[in-house]
């Protein structure tokens, strides 16, 4: 199955960034969000980040403003009927997805496959939910998602080949590189490096080093292109601490518990880029 109409749930960085990613390369979007002014902030960065593309020479004019038009906005998830695929990009918190995707199981065609881009929760478990288990599986795109090539996807226990093999086939459309990994908690990307972060995190609770130190330790000393504590606010340390939970529950060892630092900045609103505060000022 060729994929031509795409729904995009969540109109947030991931969103909005596959929303771009998929019209970029001739795919129709319905882009859902149920906050209108959000779901125009989408909208409007979607467009300065084609801006961007044009004026680095990598689109022409004419090509932004058709991956523009293929891309519909609308605030309700019935928009969705008719679409091939939905791929939900709303926060990391189950009792959200689910009733989402219930949602989507009754409007969508039975052809239709349900993927998540959920960074660490069960693909098994969200697609136990629905009556396509065979259809459903986790396309994780990385952030920036027009910048990134990775998109890590995630099997469950009854994702069907044909189900594999649609999405692997638009994945490498996008020019994205598609990586099967099983479905456990925190997959691979999360769970090798949250944990990372977390231990960093650790560092600064300790005393051990300043959050500059350790990051220009990591830079310099391990090639990264940025530091640990610089990546957490960029992801958000709300969404590190949700991580980490379900790594610490999911798989029931303690070198996955939460930095109790982690958890008191989360309690104070520090979430990092997006609040102006976390290991930084922004």
């Amino acid at each position: 199955m060729k994929i031509e109409q795409v729904a995009v749930i969540g109109g947030g960085a991931m969103g909005n960034g596959i929303a771009h990613v998929l019209a970029k390369y001739g795919v129709s979007v319905v882009l859902v969000e149920a906050n209108s002014d959000a779901l125009a902030k989408a909208r409007s960065t979607i467009e300065k980040n084609l801006a961007r593309e044009v004026s680095k020479a990598k689109l022409t004019d004419a090509d932004a403003a058709a991956a523009l038009a293929r891309i519909k906005p609308a605030v309700d998830v019935s928009a969705a009927a008719g679409c091939q695929l939905a791929i939900e990009a709303i926060p990391e918190r189950l009792e959200l997805k689910v009733p989402l995707f219930q949602k989507l199981d009754a409007l969508l065609g039975p052809e239709a496959i349900l993927a998540s881009n959920t960074s660490s929760i069960s693909i098994t478990e969200l697609a136990a939910s629905t009556r396509r288990a065979d259809r459903f599986i986790g396309m994780h795109f990385m952030n920036p998602v027009p910048v990134m090539k990775l998109v890590e996807v995630i099997c469950g226990l009854a994702t069907s080949e044909p189900t594999k093999t649609a999405v692997r086939e638009l994945a490498l459309r996008l020019e994205k590189t598609p990586v099967e990994v099983q479905d456990y908690p925190g997959f691979i990307s999360n769970r090798v490096l949250l944990p990372m972060l977390n231990e960093a995190i650790f560092c600064v609770m300790e005393g051990v080093a300043t959050p500059e130190a350790i990051d220009e330790i990591m830079k310099l000393g391990m090639a990264h292109p940025m530091g640990p504590l610089t990546l957490a606010d960029f992801i958000g340390l709300d969404v590190c601490l949700n991580i980490m939970e379900v790594l610490h529950k999911g798989l029931g060892d303690d070198k996955y518990r939460p930095c109790p630092l982690l958890r008191q900045m989360v309690a104070a609103g520090r979430l990092g880029r997006k609040s102006g505060q976390g290991f930084y000022r922004y």
